[in-house]
């Protein structure tokens, strides 16, 4: 009834509620294959763990550059989202050659074509819902957890296909949600963005050093989060876990995340942004200490399941609604292309890359504790330069 009625609320405010929710349904149900089967069918061809590491690390590496060069292109143009229909139809078309090969080479340039142009439609799309949302804000959550209900169903339903068809049968799905994807973009109107305001005389938003903090953090936060994207399935598989149940604790993570991006905007009018991203980073260290340790136990990787509502979930919410204060107006797609960069780019490419070396020559558990790490890199960071920099108010104080 909660999400009825907001989603009501919404409508009538002339926001596109289930256009907008669709493309987050279809992205982050490519996701929902990619992120965990993906691994699995690089296995089934063969592949190195060393190897799978390095492709798996291409569509995290080319969120680097990709996303600022759509960026900058979004905020250049008068029509931004009339980009997006074609950078979905040729991530569809380049990830559907990988129907006819399975040579190293071609995977990996095909995987860097698919990866820049769906690694564009995000970081924009982002900055489309906010601006339908403009003053809901605080709503964004209800509009973002479709990406969840997307993600649960495709890794919740792969877990059953692959243990009964096969690994082959990744190509297809991720081909399928692409499709949905590109049919979802077309369906959503233009959107102004909101009336150039006053800017401060700080320069460039990103140069501030507030910000440098706040980005360093959120690379640190996606390079704890990349080994249990890459290798969590292989993980569980070493320790004798059922692709089905491995496909339900990947689900049981995500319903906990639709449930806080439920509730978010109850947060949101309680506590500030940063003390929300500080809280996220502190509990990813428990998360990945738990991993790490006791990976046999599968009540603890139920529990670290359930801390996905705040690793992610509450993350995630916090830090894009955090890069909408920072980036006003002609920067709101190049903000949001930062934040895509240095975190699931830089961080997530990153972070495949020393889990895969590191699953080779130090053993699978390392990579968690190397995870751990990193979060307790990011929760010192924010506490010192990036709590105390940053000046809000809730929206129940605005």
């Amino acid at each position: 009834m909660k999400i009825r009625s907001t989603r009501s609320q919404l409508t009538r405010d002339l926001i596109p509620y289930w256009r907008l929710s669709a493309f987050y349904f279809f992205y982050f149900a490519v996701l929902g294959v990619l992120v965990p089967y993906w691994g699995l069918y690089l296995k089934s061809l063969g592949f190195s763990p060393e190897s799978i590491g390095l492709l798996m690390a291409i569509p995290l590496a080319t969120k680097i550059i990709a996303p600022n060069i759509w960026g900058w292109l979004a905020d250049s143009v008068s029509r931004s989202k009339s980009l997006l229909p074609l950078a979905s139809a040729l991530a569809l078309a380049i990830f559907c050659s990988l129907f006819w090969t399975v040579d190293f080479a071609w995977l990996a340039l095909a995987m860097i074509g698919f990866s820049f142009f769906w690694n564009a439609t995000l970081p924009n799309m982002e900055a489309t819902t906010l601006n339908f949302l403009g003053d809901r804000w605080d709503r964004y959550g209800v509009v973002r957890l479709w990406g969840s209900v997307g993600f649960i169903a495709l890794v919740w339903s792969m877990g059953w296909v692959i243990d009964a068809f096969g690994a082959a049968t990744v190509l297809p799905a991720i081909c399928a949600c692409l499709g949905g994807m590109w049919l979802s973009v077309v369906s959503v109107p233009e959107r102004a963005p909101p009336p150039v305001r006053q800017e401060t005389t700080g320069g460039h938003p990103a140069l501030q050093p507030q910000v440098i903090a706040f980005l360093v953090c959120c690379m640190l936060m996606q390079a704890s989060h990349a080994p249990f994207y890459a290798f969590f399935t292989l993980y569980l598989e070493g320790y004798g876990y059922q692709n089905s149940l491995i496909g339900g604790l990947w689900a049981l993570g995500v319903l906990a995340e639709i449930l806080v991006f439920l509730n978010m905007h109850r947060m949101f009018g309680r506590w500030r942004l940063v003390t929300l991203l500080h809280f996220s980073f502190a509990v990813a260290v428990l998360r990945w200490v738990l991993v790490a340790s006791f990976p046999q136990f599968l009540v603890v990787i139920l529990f670290s399941q359930l801390l996905h509502a705040v690793t992610f979930g509450v993350y995630h919410a916090s830090a894009i609604q955090l890069i909408h204060r920072f980036f006003r107006a002609r920067h709101q797609h190049r903000g949001q292309a930062l934040y895509s960069s240095m975190s699931f780019g830089i961080g997530g490419a990153l972070g495949s890359l020393y889990s895969g070396y590191l699953w080779v020559h130090s053993g699978p558990n390392s990579i968690f504790v190397v995870a751990a790490f990193a979060a307790l890199l990011a929760t010192t960071i924010t506490w010192l330069y990036v709590r105390p920099a940053v000046h809000e108010t809730t929206p129940a104080e605005s």
